[in-house]
């Protein structure tokens, strides 16, 4: 396992972060064990939690694991989405930071988060407002790096230009999702946290497992279970049938290269300039193991640009279709 740094922070993390979303929910506390060790067996030192994963579990139980190499930990959380039924109880208000940060701590056995992840743009909330009571948490030492995730890039650069008004921290690492499917990242979110020297660790590089293989063979089969089959939204998420049809055609390559699919997926997100660290997810070592080899695949440029063939590549901000041929007038 290499360390890479992490945006501009100076911070180095293990190429691959794991995350825990599984803890307490999918994967049982002895599960969880098991996939902590195995992670920290391959040398991530990397992991990512939120506040609202399994109810707070998740938290509480990476706790736990990591109580004894806390200080040889990178651990990321997150803030906004409902943490309970009360009115004030969502969001990124300094109000619901405050109080939703010190009960990850509480749960996590911690005094800092090193990454707050703002988990969505608040649309509600002033956002001179969010980031002064980032800043503050930050000023408690409660809080190391800001970080946001689900953004746009416009949102981050505005975010980026109200910290650098008031000389507050700024957020240093976006979180977006990124598959072989989903490759909207590649228009502004990447260009731009390359731009910003911003840590990129991307979300779903499975794309819901539909890239793991397991969904064309479980068609041919007429079974098979998941989380694009169990679940509403990621069902929704991946509705489209031409991403079934990448992912079906990803599977054959895969297979002709003699190269599991999920290692090559994850490593296909890993080897794009702007990425510093894919994020992993499994409910169990058999569907984590595989993920973990990735960083023994040969991704050079030439076999990442026929991975790449299998998918769209998504249209240009501007819709100059023109300047992707080559055929554009603002060329120097």
């Amino acid at each position: 396992m290499d360390y890479v740094f992490l945006g501009g922070t100076g911070i180095r993390v293990s190429e691959l972060c794991f995350g825990t979303m599984s803890f307490g929910g999918d994967a049982d506390e002895a599960t969880s064990a098991l996939l902590y060790a195995r992670c920290r067996e391959a040398g991530v030192n990397f992991f990512d939690t939120a506040d609202v994963y399994a109810g707070g579990a998740s938290e509480r139980i990476l706790g736990k694991l990591m109580a004894h190499e806390r200080d040889s930990l990178v651990i990321a959380s997150k803030a906004y989405f409902p943490t309970g039924k009360g009115p004030n109880d969502r969001g990124s208000s300094r109000y619901h930071l405050t109080r939703t940060v010190e009960a990850s701590l509480r749960r996590l056995g911690t005094d800092r988060l090193d990454i707050l992840y703002l988990h969505y743009f608040d649309a509600r909330t002033d956002l001179e407002e969010t980031l002064r009571g980032v800043e503050l948490l930050v000023q408690q030492g409660k809080v190391l790096h800001p970080a946001v995730s689900n953004w746009s890039a416009w949102q981050t650069v505005q975010a980026l230009g109200i910290e650098a008004h008031h000389g507050w921290a700024k957020v240093a690492w976006h979180q977006p999702m990124y598959n072989l499917v989903k490759r909207q990242a590649e228009v502004e979110i990447l260009p731009m946290a390359a731009a910003m020297n911003l840590g990129v660790c991307p979300y779903s590089p499975l794309g819901g497992g539909l890239l793991s293989g397991k969904y064309s063979a479980a068609a041919d089969a007429g079974t098979g279970s998941g989380r694009i089959t169990a679940n509403p939204m990621y069902a929704s998420r991946y509705a489209d049938p031409r991403e079934h049809q990448t992912a079906e055609a990803f599977a054959r390559f895969a297979k002709d290269r003699g190269l599991h699919p999920v290692s090559l997926a994850v490593a296909w997100v890993g080897a794009h300039p702007a990425v510093t660290c894919p994020i992993l997810g499994a409910r169990n070592v058999e569907q984590l193991d595989p993920a973990l080899a990735s960083v023994s695949i040969g991704m050079t440029p030439e076999l990442r640009a026929e991975v790449s063939a299998l998918s769209p590549t998504p249209p240009l901000a501007t819709d100059r279709a023109e300047e992707a041929s080559g055929q554009g007038y603002g060329a120097r």
